[in-house]
């Protein structure tokens, strides 16, 4: 397999998130977010799992790292814990927690590795929730206030910095369907809480330029292609929907051009802008992350939830352990559509993965064909779109690690490298060896 079109400056990279792997949810000064709510709440997450310990990652991180570094990645993508850094509503900054964030920066850089930190990966603080969470507006200033203080500490050696990652689960999985925390199931609050996720991130840049000269800012969305699951006027009209709800309602307020007129008749809630919010929210970026894992076939249903759509299984296709359909064409497609319907300048595949049900041989090795077969498609797909000149920059692998794949539980993994999470013992998978095998190959061209 030759990757020919990626450039030679290409960023090689995985992917993490503080909740999914630190543990220590109690140690140095952290208080509960409200994902340690959410998984302590019975019947909210498979098997009654939670994020308590996870990875252990808070105490293993240099073995870790010493993983990147083996794969050969070039840059490590990971979110800092807000309830680490600002535990409760009172602003007050835990230093035991900024401590942890720059020790863990300092080792990238010493073993080569390009820090990608993500400011907001879903561990609201609880005391801010206590407070109306992502449905008022004091918390997009709050965050704002967490992210000057990150900024202050780390911005002398962080160039690269993503404010949210995926607000669309935040709000719509969070706070509309009730999926995940803080399991909310209101219409109203949740399109409050995506306005105001959208306004937290438009501050937080303005934050960043201030606080880190040449910082290289974006925003990470999971996006999916639409398929309409016949071709009926209803169904189709479904299809432009879903468009609308997944895709549409997340860039285009942050590529300024305000938020998708059909969506905002179709949920009828009346948006809490104030003058200027809405030049914040769409103030230029340096670049778009893309989150891709599958495609959507949607039919009709005035029944689901507001906006009108069920998803339905795609037919004749390959699906992962999480029922998510195999489809590496769509990943070519959305990178193509950031480039040429939004005009991104600069974009990278910040989470791209599968889950499978691995098993460890006798003799300690992980064998998993079906993600090697995910990750060389996924990587080809990358090559395509650049080749029709799309700016890709980078790849980052979800995930570096096995983890707790939030209302999941610990049974779906991701990782290239395999958790054993009774001995936390790692194991590098077929999968991650071959991408240190595809990193090695295209450095050596």
């Amino acid at each position: 397999m030759e990757l020919r079109s990626l450039p030679d400056d290409f960023v090689w990279g995985a992917a993490t998130a503080a909740y999914q792997i630190e543990g220590a949810v109690a140690e140095d000064g952290r208080a509960p977010s409200i994902w340690d709510t959410f998984s302590h709440t019975p019947g909210k997450v498979d098997n009654g799992d939670t994020g308590d310990v996870a990875c252990d990652h808070y105490h293993r991180w240099p073995e870790d790292l010493g993983l990147a570094s083996r794969l050969g990645l070039g840059a490590y993508r990971f979110s800092i814990a807000w309830p680490r850094v600002v535990p409760q509503a009172d602003g007050v900054v835990n230093p035991a927690g900024l401590d942890f964030y720059d020790r863990l920066v300092e080792a990238q850089l010493e073993a080569g590795l390009t820090p990608f930190p993500t400011l907001y990966h879903w561990d609201l603080p609880q005391a801010q929730q206590d407070r109306g969470g992502w449905a008022e507006r004091a918390t997009a200033e709050r965050f704002a206030e967490y992210a000057a203080v990150v900024a202050e500490r780390l911005g002398d050696r962080v160039t690269n910095w993503a404010t949210l990652n995926e607000p669309l689960c935040s709000a719509w999985i969070g706070h509309l369907d009730g999926n995940m925390a803080p399991g909310i199931k209101d219409l109203t609050t949740a399109v409050r809480a995506s306005y105001h996720l959208h306004l937290g991130h438009g501050l937080a840049v303005q934050v960043l330029r201030e606080s880190v000269p040449g910082a290289k800012i974006g925003i990470v969305n999971n996006l999916s292609t639409i398929e309409p699951a016949s071709g009926s006027a209803a169904d189709l009209a479904a299809a432009v929907r879903a468009d609308g709800h997944i895709n549409r309602w997340w860039l285009d307020p942050v590529f300024g051009r305000g938020y998708p007129e059909d969506m905002v008749k179709l949920y009828g809630v009346e948006l809490p802008v104030r003058e200027g919010d809405m030049e914040l929210i769409g103030a230029p970026l340096d670049w778009i992350g893309l989150n891709y894992y599958f495609r959507q076939f949607v039919t009709d249903d005035p029944s689901g939830p507001a906006p009108g759509f069920r998803q339905v299984r795609g037919p004749n296709a390959e699906h992962t352990a999480m029922d998510w359909e195999v489809h590496a064409p769509g990943l070519e497609e959305l990178i193509l559509r950031l480039s040429n319907e939004y005009g991104a300048s600069k974009i990278y595949v910040t989470e791209n993965g599968s889950a499978y049900a691995d098993t460890v041989t006798p003799e300690g090795a992980v064998h998993d064909p079906g993600r090697t077969a995910y990750l060389e498609q996924h990587l080809a797909a990358c090559d395509r779109a650049v080749a029709q000149g799309a700016p890709l920059a980078g790849y980052f692998a979800w995930s570096l690690l096995d983890n707790f794949e939030w209302a999941y539980g610990y049974d779906k993994r991701f990782g290239l490298v395999h958790v054993d999470y009774e001995t936390q013992r790692r194991t590098v998978k077929t999968s991650g060896l071959r991408y240190a095998e595809l990193i090695a190959a295209h450095r050596s061209r």
